[in-house]
């Protein structure tokens, strides 16, 4: 799912902002990163947005541009309009879109980070070719977007696509949503650690095992539902268990989508690398300028 007038928009400002870290950078149409900065969340304290808007002037300093577009940890309103971060305590309700907007005196359009990810995945990454697919972040926690019909699916909030609170285990952990079994708090860096008193950097088989086949029964659910065959992953968990993460993913998605009209159901490895949230930050702006 390329977007459309991506390869010959004009360069914008992306801005990719994380529990721990935001970065900024100049990214041209062909997705080709230039000037490119960094700050640390936990240092900017209570000055996050002031530094902020000092990290963006910095990287656009020089170059014409009109936009700029943000990949924000949620949640958020419609249009990060409002964002409350989790990891962002001092941002609760923030006005993050008009404040940007007021400072940075650019066109702005804000998009949840996994969001973004798969408009990136469409554009520079291995869904060049498709117009149906899913996106997921298996790390400390679960993200996911869905991309049907060749666009990336809104909802009535604009916040479709939390593959990380599908039910995978009736009656199962409690998860940080309130609910009990979600994929997030059975499958998740920090559900990992909470269950087994491991990091998932060092968890053993059964616990790899048992990962993967629960995001691989996520996706094979959801894809009987939606009628899409690839689901593209990545994170620190799925990326770090390797290979056997996808192998055992996909056969544990095949079980379950078992229904004629899908074959070939796959769980494959995001292919836009450690640039994807910044690029996916930039598709946010060019999607907005379309």
């Amino acid at each position: 799912m390329r977007l459309v007038g991506a390869a010959s928009a004009a360069p914008c400002v992306a801005l990719d902002i994380g529990g721990t870290k935001v970065e900024a950078a100049l990214v041209s149409g062909d997705g080709i990163i230039g000037a490119r900065q960094r700050l640390d969340v936990k240092l900017a304290g209570d000055n996050l947005f002031e530094e902020i808007v000092a990290l963006v002037q910095r990287v656009r300093e020089g170059v014409e541009v009109t936009s700029l577009g943000v990949a924000c940890a949620g949640p958020m309103s419609q249009g990060g309009v409002l964002v409350s971060p989790l990891n962002i305590p001092v941002w609760r309700e923030f006005a993050l879109h008009d404040r940007l907007v007021e400072a940075t005196q650019l066109r702005v359009d804000i998009e949840g980070d996994v969001r973004a990810l798969a408009l990136a995945e469409g554009t520079f990454g291995a869904a060049r070719d498709l117009r149906n697919y899913a996106s997921m972040v298996v790390s400390t926690g679960i993200g996911g977007a869905l991309v049907l019909d060749g666009r990336l699916v809104d909802g009535a909030s604009g916040n479709s696509g939390h593959l990380g609170h599908l039910n995978v285990v009736p009656g199962g952990h409690l998860c940080s949503c309130g609910s009990l079994g979600c994929l997030e708090a059975e499958a998740s860096g920090w559900a990992i650690e909470a269950l087994t008193g491991r990091t998932a950097q060092h968890a053993d088989a059964s616990t790899r095992l048992r990962t993967a086949t629960l995001v691989g029964r996520a996706v094979g659910t959801l894809a009987s539902v939606l009628d899409f065959t690839h689901c593209f992953v990545a994170g620190s968990v799925a990326l770090g268990f390797g290979d056997d993460f996808f192998a055992t993913a996909t056969k544990a998605a095949c079980e379950v989508a078992t229904i004629g009209f899908l074959t070939g159901v796959e769980v494959r490895r995001s292919g836009i690398g450690p640039d994807g949230p910044i690029l996916g930050a930039a598709c946010v702006a060019w999607r907005g300028a379309s």
